[in-house]
């Protein structure tokens, strides 16, 4: 009801005459009305250049006070303004793609052909593959280019408040461990292995199903007759109860301090812990073991690969040995590829 007789009185206020300037005055208010209907529902309009052309032209020719009959606001044409700037400065380079050259089709292939060949490694490990090979990238680069070529680059792992502490105080300290494998006759072997620290060398002492004390404490002696604990200043163990007096008497009789971890606290002994996570991920997962001669020729084969080939992010990326500083790629150089534990794990390396 309100609307129809709102309706009427507008209708009689626009109630005009024959006269045709009348008829063009109203006709300037619909047109203008439409306008401001337009603006409501469109936010940003598609201008050609030719539209701004005239726009702009006309609206130096148009008084200030008529300038709310454009569509465009005065902001739209400071930021033409700004834009036409914008094109005078921008500098004109030579042509083609700016920035960093792209990587060389051999080093991707090199890249996708580890990622391939170890779906285990990451692209840490991968970076630290190819330092060996004597090429340089980053790990950025390598991580790019194997998701450009569909491989899944492995999460970084952060270590634990322990392995921080153990990493800044690693030199001249030794820990040791146990760890269990199951035969295929599903009999237990336990393993027992040292690991230094500071630079991630690996003793594996023996595997036996019986690791009484008189057994441990013999590896110990083995361990100190090889003269490996010359500059081991302190020895990392938990309380297990294997590990008995006369074990911590070897070490104590060398001049070496024996520190137990706390109860229920692996992350105490982090680096034997990451040991054993590594060897199992990277090899014992992945093989039946027939006995125990059998393990301890698969243990004595992966250490040495863990000690003079695998990169080690400890030790940013080279090998505890340093061996990988020696295989040089040289011109015309063949990459070749050792087979170990049945073609388990890959080794690279030039040949000329």
């Amino acid at each position: 009801m309100l609307f129809s007789v709102l309706y009427l009185i507008l209708r009689r206020l626009l109630r005009t005459a024959h006269h045709p300037a009348d008829e063009r005055d109203l006709e300037v208010l619909v047109l203008r009305h439409q306008l401001k209907v337009l603006r409501r529902q469109v936010k940003r309009l598609e201008l050609r250049r030719s539209d701004r052309l005239l726009l702009a032209a006309a609206s130096r020719n148009l008084p200030r006070s008529l300038w709310t009959s454009l569509i465009l606001r005065p902001e739209t044409l400071l930021r033409w303004h700004r834009e036409l700037v914008r094109r005078k400065w921008t500098f004109q380079g030579r042509k083609g793609r700016a920035g960093r050259p792209a990587m060389d089709g051999e080093t991707t292939e090199l890249i996708l052909r580890l990622g391939k060949e170890n779906p285990r490694w990451g692209y840490q490990r991968i970076r630290g593959e190819l330092l060996k090979l004597g090429v340089r990238v980053s790990a950025t680069t390598v991580r790019s280019v194997m998701l450009r070529g569909g491989l899944h680059p492995a999460p970084r792992r952060g270590g634990p408040t322990w392995s921080q502490f153990l990493r800044s105080q690693a030199s001249g300290i030794l820990a040791c461990d146990f760890f269990t494998v199951e035969a295929i006759t599903l009999r237990t072997l336990y393993v027992l292995f040292f690991i230094e620290l500071s630079t991630r060398r690996v003793h594996i002492a023996g595997a036996t199903a019986h690791p009484d004390s008189a057994w441990v404490t013999q590896q110990a002696r083995n361990l100190a007759i090889k003269e490996q604990l010359g500059t081991v200043r302190f020895l990392l163990r938990d309380r297990d109860a294997k590990f008995s007096g006369a074990f911590d008497a070897v070490f104590q009789t060398e001049g070496i301090q024996v520190i137990r971890t706390p109860v229920r606290a692996p992350r105490a002994n982090a680096f034997a812990e990451r040991f054993v996570r590594t060897i199992r991920g990277e090899c014992l997962d992945h093989i039946l073991v027939f006995g125990g001669r059998h393990l301890e020729q698969v243990l004595r084969t992966y250490a040495s690969h863990y000690m003079k080939e695998r990169p080690h992010r400890g030790l940013r990326l080279a090998t505890p040995s340093a061996r990988w500083a020696a295989h040089r790629k040289v011109l015309g150089a063949v990459l070749r590829r050792r087979d170990i534990l049945g073609g388990l794990i890959h080794e690279y390396w030039w040949a000329a």
